[in-house]
């Protein structure tokens, strides 16, 4: 193994420990921050370049953070390429600037392509901001642009459901 390959997995596992303040992360910078997981158990497969996490694994890459039961990442050439959350409802929350709501979002399972910056949630997932929510069997979230697309266009039969609430009224 390079050197170089086994200093990026040794310093996910170092960055464990890493403090999270979401308000001190915006948007544009979520790519260029490290990812931080921390799991009850880490397992890395050299021959594979595959590392896994098992047990309460949280996910933290600027203002985005994933919880889920477990993650397995990919590696090229010693960058994590995609990272794949599974679970009882894997759940992801992200700041998009500052004085925004929160994305939150879930589904039973999450790929997340940390240079596409790009989080598809498949089986069951929903995303919220706001007063919308968006449900799908496929939802693909830019977390870049902050672009939600929900729905398959191959089939009719996977239908999108949107729910806009109306804003609650001022106290005058």
């Amino acid at each position: 193994m390079k050197r170089n390959k086994k200093s990026a997995i040794f310093c996910c596992f170092a960055l464990f420990l890493g403090l999270y303040d979401s308000a001190s992360v915006a948007l544009e910078s979520d790519s260029e921050q490290p990812i931080t997981i921390d799991s009850n158990t880490a397992t890395y497969d050299d021959s594979k370049a595959i590392s896994t996490y098992t047990g309460n694994v949280v996910s933290i890459q600027g203002s985005i953070k994933v919880n889920s039961d477990k993650l397995v990442v990919y590696f090229v050439d010693g960058d994590a390429e995609k990272l794949v959350f599974t679970g009882n409802k894997a759940k992801f929350r992200q700041k998009p600037n500052e004085g925004e709501e929160d994305i939150t979002g879930e589904a039973m399972i999450g790929e997340y392509y940390p240079k596409k910056n790009l989080l598809i949630l498949i089986d069951d997932a929903t995303v919220w901001q706001g007063n919308a929510t968006y449900s799908s069997k496929l939802i693909e979230y830019d977390s870049k642009n902050s672009v939600v697309r929900a729905g398959e266009k191959s089939s009719d039969s996977k239908r999108v459901r949107v729910i806009l609430k109306p804003k609650p009224k001022e106290a005058k």
